[in-house]
């Protein structure tokens, strides 16, 4: 039998990443930054925090727009 009690999950998970242009309130992203160790790893924050967010209202009804 395998032991699998020191694996670690999630370790080659790569999700594909991709380049955008995001305009966010300044305090929002100094909030951010002060957070993050020597100013990196803020993006990473703000990833996870969206991703976070996602998951919580995933299977929430999408409000319709009325044209």
């Amino acid at each position: 039998m395998l032991d699998w009690s020191d694996a670690g999950r999630g370790v080659f998970y790569r999700p594909v990443k991709r380049q955008i242009t995001l305009r966010l309130d300044a305090d929002v992203l100094a909030w951010f930054k002060q957070r993050a160790p020597g100013g990196r790893g803020y993006q990473t924050a703000i990833n996870r925090a969206l991703r976070d967010h996602v998951q919580q209202h995933r299977n929430a009804a999408v409000p319709r727009v009325s044209e």
